[in-house]
């Protein structure tokens, strides 16, 4: 076997020769083929990618506005002339700080007749209550004394009606013993007559025994007469008596009356005098709040973005609020406090957001620094302008407080979690055909063939595809130019 080398060894230089001439014809051949004509593995590769699985971060991009979290026009309660202007526009103000002072001469004058009035009032129903007790404590004596009339008048009637039959009594059992003493006087007298006229007594003693009888007669008619004036007497003593009683019991009946009207009256007079009273004081408090208004203070902490009127303006809330300080407005001042971006983001993007989600925040204004935030609130409805669906998402700060300003434009990222293991394509090999979502893949001659594939997320330059492909198939990202015809 070893023969035939050393034999062919024997005559190299032919062999070389030709072994030289063989490589240069077959480099000039693949320079040829490869300078004049592109090979189509070449082409395929500029034109096609591979599906690859990736780990995507889930970036979701909008625009916004930065707003202040809280925002009101600061404005008069009531019209007036702006007398002090007491901050200027970019000025950061305290809760309660007095920012601008309205006219309040008239209102001053009117809190001292206020205050005079509540002043009057309260004398008024002091008084009362001293001068009021003091009618009761009257009404009061005059009810006892009435009361104690009819009382003694009373008495006055039993006694007169336990007396009068007594006297009416005695005077009878005097008559009835005048009677016997004068029907003894009229017998003796009969016996003595006898006696005289037989003389057995004298004259003398006869005109004794008549004058004794002529007594005792005149004695029986003074008590009977009596004893009539008195049974005649003592009805109309009773009936006065009883008068004077009607008339008591009638005094008693006006002094109870009037105590207890007194008593009634009183609890009203001293009831209207406070609720005077209450009204006076209520005047001066409405006054007092009036006046307080006047000084025109910040409802929270903030920055006065605006300024609406100067000082002298007549500013009145029935007009609408002017963007020029000369203007007669509704407000004198426009306060905000702090900052937060309003974001509005597509319907379709809606249901990747949720609360807490971090949010990168880029602006114009400094385009070197990315600020940061968070979402705080996702609008419950849509809105819809120019045909065009969106949420509004509100976004915290948590960055850029210092730097951002009210109603700068920023692009905002929502930056959501990782989609790892994902099979994913260059969004521009998507392709739509008679409806139907897929791809274009190299066929048997590596021409462009459609493939339907069912995608997920679309993140800005890929896609996620769910079915349809396989890790390491290639798809277009540009058809190929049509191939020329020989003739």
């Amino acid at each position: 076997m070893e023969a035939p080398i050393i034999g062919k060894l024997n005559r190299p230089l032919p062999w070389i020769l030709a072994l030289m001439t063989g490589g240069v014809l077959l480099v000039g051949v693949t320079t040829y083929k490869m300078v004049e004509t592109p090979s189509e593995q070449v082409e395929l590769n500029k034109l096609t990618v591979p599906v690859e699985r990736e780990t995507l971060p889930i970036e979701i991009e909008a625009s916004g506005t930065v707003e202040p979290i809280e925002s009101v026009n600061i404005s008069p309660k009531t019209p007036g002339r702006l007398v002090r202007l007491l901050v200027e526009q970019g000025m950061p103000v305290k809760e309660g700080q007095v920012l601008a002072v309205m006219e309040n001469t008239e209102i001053r004058a009117q809190g001292k007749q206020a205050q005079a009035n509540y002043g009057q009032a309260m004398a008024t129903l002091e008084s009362a209550k001293i001068r009021i007790p003091n009618e009761i404590n009257q009404a009061q004596t005059r009810f006892m004394q009435a009361q104690a009339q009819l009382e003694a008048a009373k008495a006055n009637l039993e006694q007169a009606k336990q007396r009068i039959p007594k006297d009416v009594e005695q005077l009878q059992a005097q008559l009835i013993a005048a009677q016997s003493r004068a029907q003894l006087a009229s017998s003796r007298v009969t016996r003595n007559r006898e006696l005289k006229n037989e003389g057995a007594i004298t004259e003398d003693s006869f005109d004794a025994v008549l004058n004794e009888a002529y007594n005792a007669q005149a004695n029986v008619r003074e008590i009977a007469q009596k004893l009539e004036q008195a049974k005649n007497t003592a009805p109309p003593e009773i009936g006065q008596l009883q008068q004077v009683i009607y008339q008591a019991e009638a005094a008693l009946m006006d002094a109870k009356l009037a105590l207890e009207e007194r008593k009634n009256t009183a609890q009203t007079e001293i009831a209207q005098l406070e609720a005077a009273a209450a009204a006076a004081q209520a005047e001066v408090e409405r006054i007092v709040i009036q006046f307080q208004d006047t000084a025109i203070r910040a409802p929270f902490d903030g920055i006065v973005t605006q300024k609406y009127a100067n000082v002298g303006a007549f500013v009145t809330p029935t007009t609408s609020a002017s963007s020029t300080a000369s203007a007669t407005s509704s407000s004198i001042l426009a306060l905000a406090r702090g900052l937060e971006v309003v974001a509005k983001v597509p319907e379709v993007d809606i249901g990747r957001l949720q609360r807490g989600q971090p949010v990168r925040i880029m602006a114009d204004a400094y385009p070197n620094d990315t600020f940061e935030g968070q979402v705080i609130r996702i609008a419950p409805e849509a809105i819809v302008d120019q045909n065009v669906t969106s949420f509004e998402v509100t976004i915290g700060l948590i960055t850029g407080r210092d730097k951002l300003k009210s109603k700068m434009n920023v692009d905002v990222t929502f930056l959501g979690q990782q989609l790892s293991d994902a099979l994913v394509i260059p969004t521009v090999a998507i392709v739509t055909q008679e409806g139907e979502t897929g791809v274009m893949v190299p066929d048997a001659e590596n021409n462009p063939e459609f493939k339907p594939v069912s995608i997920g997320l679309v993140l800005d330059d890929k896609t996620e595809i769910l079915s349809g492909l396989e890790p390491g198939e290639r798809v277009f990202i540009d058809l190929p130019k049509p191939k020329e015809k020989k003739p």
